[in-house]
């Protein structure tokens, strides 16, 4: 693909993004995604902020993951804090998952403090995932937890 053609389908997709219908945002987020192109994350976080609609939500946390750019942990690792101070039963744990996910992905340490929360988890397979999480942004996370206590 050349860069007219890649720039045209960015330009489509941050288009889609803020202005399309439902499903024209959750394909635009993921596109984005899928091109992994850095200039897409402030304005992919700027969609996370206004964003009302749960699938768009989701695949903008997924798309942000993919870039792996470092701007995105904190924007994502508020809907984590939003998440887990509801009630258990009202929590979204398909969104728990991507976030978990995207920010390993991402791989900023920073993200270490906002999922330590889930390393307590009732829920073992996000207590599981919040683990590999914790590995592989920081394999020695163990140890430097038992320095700091």
């Amino acid at each position: 693909m050349d860069s007219n053609t890649q720039n045209t389908d960015f330009n489509n997709a941050i288009k889609n993004l803020f202005n399309g219908k439902l499903m024209e945002r959750v394909a635009a987020a993921k596109k984005l995604g899928d091109m992994r192109d850095g200039r897409a994350t402030n304005l992919l976080i700027k969609a996370l902020k206004s964003e009302k609609e749960g699938i768009v939500i989701n695949r903008i946390i997924e798309a942000l993951g993919d870039i792996k750019n470092a701007k995105a942990t904190i924007p994502i690792a508020e809907f984590l804090k939003v998440e887990t101070q509801k009630p258990e039963e009202e929590q979204d744990k398909t969104r728990m998952f991507l976030i978990i996910e995207s920010l390993m992905k991402i791989g900023d340490k920073r993200a270490l403090t906002h999922l330590g929360i889930l390393l307590n988890s009732c829920h073992s397979d996000i207590r599981k995932l919040t683990e590999e999480a914790f590995e592989c942004i920081d394999p020695n996370w163990k140890d430097n937890i038992k320095s700091v206590e």
